[in-house]
């Protein structure tokens, strides 16, 4: 996955995901997927973004 690849389009700043621009506050995907973990969302923290992966900086 090529993390230098700016998707305009999707605004993100969880800079310890995967997915995350290595140089801009932008996904590095085409989409994301957009779901929660509540029964009746009423509020943004109630939403999750469920294309999150954990960057991974020493692993091996």
């Amino acid at each position: 996955m090529d993390n230098n690849y700016a998707n305009h389009c999707i605004e993100c700043t969880v800079t310890n995901c995967k997915n995350h621009n290595s140089t801009k506050n932008f996904c590095a995907l085409e989409t994301i997927k957009v779901g929660t973990h509540e029964a009746n969302p009423t509020v943004s923290q109630c939403t999750d973004c469920q294309s999150f992966e954990l960057k991974c900086g020493g692993c091996k």
